[in-house]
């Protein structure tokens, strides 16, 4: 899982954690103290377009714990009121609810949406999704409108190792029930339509959707959501949900720029569960939606899950055996860029960044992810340069090697210079750990 909600959430999470440090300055907690704080939450929600209902609901409860027993009675009423924020939160953005796979195969799965919303694109990273927990899954191109459609659902499908199901000069509710024939002699597993862009106001194409619905024993419809497009979305939910029986939604472009209230308001509007958030461009971008870690994420707690699961997808162990030569001291810039290929592995580093809780997060987002990335590949061109016996033994770097390394990474001698500094830095860090057994590791980190 990669969230990726820098851009979506930026402003609402520093406006929540300025709010919360205000907080924790007041040794104990009044009931004028907990309503200026809540003035304060309902203004940065509601700027971050979120719906007012759900924010008059989210606050009133807040406040109602806020004042109560439960605050008064602990020994830290600030980290109390933030814990409250953060329950009531995950409250509004409603339960997980996970797919339905159950009953006769081939399971299908319908995709409906505005055009533009990423739903193709979303299709097919559900279809690499299921594959991967040992599905047999078919996509089936039920978009004759749009030029250039089914060619877009070919080329994701090639490239998740999915089969594409079309047939020219059908009409999609009768392709669907021709795809669903082939799946069952076939022995797929789960069948996802991918279906026309359309407005919820286009009759005729929602007729399209209730003929597909009459055609095939759908088991999801879910409804694929652009995130950016603000409370919009939540207009959108609902007309869908009127027309056709939506099972859940969809969010993409969760990585975009826009101010996130959409998220936080649709469940308790549409009443339509969350189940899978589009985080990027990739087939990789897509998450199952876990409330609890986009709620830390909101209120600047990071997302360590998500971290994890990153730092899962490395090579376990071959990091491992770098650590141990890392703690040793024997660490070699051979090993270094190893960690450097690793690390992108693991996504955009800007995602990475904001996946960091507390203050480490809070300074990762004063970091310029752009200027991060350009100094990882840096670094790496760098490395690259180097010959395999000067990555393994940096000391024999003398000047007219270092001015080589340059002029072959396409940087200058002080860049080369400074990473060499900084790795032997490091490498005096380690081998000072291993002396003291850890003990200096405070005065490290401060």
């Amino acid at each position: 899982m990669c969230f990726g909600f820098a851009g979506l959430f930026e402003s609402l999470t520093d406006r929540l954690n300025n709010v919360f440090q205000n907080l924790r300055r007041r040794g104990k907690l009044s009931a004028a103290d907990v309503d200026s704080a809540m003035r304060e939450v309902r203004m940065a929600l509601l700027e971050a377009d979120v719906h007012f209902s759900v924010v008059k609901d989210f606050i009133s409860r807040v406040r109602e714990r806020s004042i109560g027993h439960e605050v008064a009675k602990a020994l830290n009423p600030a980290q109390q009121v933030i814990k409250i924020v953060h329950e009531e939160l995950i409250a509004t953005l409603g339960e997980p609810d996970r797919l339905n796979l159950t009953g006769p195969r081939p399971r299908v799965i319908m995709l409906v949406g505005l055009q533009g919303s990423g739903k193709t694109t979303a299709a097919a990273k559900l279809a690499r999704i299921l594959r991967s927990q040992g599905e047999r899954v078919e996509l089936m191109a039920g978009d004759p409108y749009r030029p250039a459609a089914v060619q877009q659902l070919q080329t994701l499908g090639e490239k998740v190792g999915v089969p594409v199901f079309h047939q020219a000069g059908l009409k999609p509710p009768e392709m669907a029930a021709r795809a669903y024939e082939a799946a069952e002699k076939g022995g797929i597993t789960v069948l996802i339509i991918d279906t026309a862009g359309r407005s919820q106001l286009d009759e005729q194409l929602m007729d399209e959707l209730k003929a597909i619905q009459k055609r095939v024993p759908l088991v999801e419809v879910l409804l694929v959501v652009d995130a950016m497009i603000g409370q919009e979305a939540l207009h959108i939910a609902e007309g869908f949900r009127d027309s056709v029986s939506l099972t859940g939604l969809i969010l993409t472009k969760m990585d975009g720029d826009a101010r996130g209230g959409a998220a936080i308001s649709i469940r308790s509007v549409t009443g339509v569960p969350i189940k899978f958030l589009g985080v990027g461009e990739g087939v990789e971008a897509l998450e199952t939606y876990d409330p609890g870690r986009l709620a830390s994420r909101i209120l600047g707690m990071g997302d360590m899950i998500g971290l994890i699961e990153k730092a899962e997808a490395m090579d376990q162990q071959k990091t491992q055996e770098q650590a141990q030569r890392m703690m040793k001291g024997q660490f070699t810039l051979e090993d270094f860029a190893d960690q450097l290929r690793q690390i992108k592995k693991m996504g955009p580093f800007q995602q990475i960044l904001e996946m960091l809780p507390g203050e480490l997060g809070q300074a990762a987002r004063q970091v310029s992810p752009q200027d991060a990335e350009k100094q990882l590949k840096y670094t790496e061109a760098i490395i690259n340069s180097m010959t395999p016996g000067e990555r393994r033994d940096p000391d024999v770097l003398n000047a007219s090697r270092r001015r080589r390394i340059a002029r072959g990474s396409g940087t200058d001698v002080q860049d080369v210079n400074r990473l060499l500094k900084q790795f032997r830095d490091m490498q005096r860090m380690f081998k000072t750990l291993q002396k003291t057994g850890g003990r200096g590791i405070p005065r490290l980190f401060g």
